[in-house]
């Protein structure tokens, strides 16, 4: 598989993805490296310490980033 050409990051939230740094169609999945899937992320978001947004490993489903931890949720 060449992963140049496949997705390799999602970015999840429970509303919609806004952002000028995002492409204006489907951008859920993009084909970037983490830290730039990262920055993305958090410039989607209005106030990342109050709106969760994850960046998620396409291969693996692991959840490489996300604004807000449980220890926070959980309060």
């Amino acid at each position: 598989m060449d992963t140049m050409t496949h997705p390799q990051y999602r970015i999840e939230r429970e509303q919609p993805l806004h952002g000028s740094l995002l492409p204006p169609d489907s951008f859920d999945e993009l084909d970037v490296d983490r830290g730039l899937a990262v920055a993305m992320a958090i410039k989607s978001v209005q106030d990342p310490t109050r709106e969760q947004v994850r960046v998620v490993h396409i291969a693996t489903g692991e959840v490489v980033f996300k604004t807000i931890t449980d220890e926070f949720e959980a309060q």
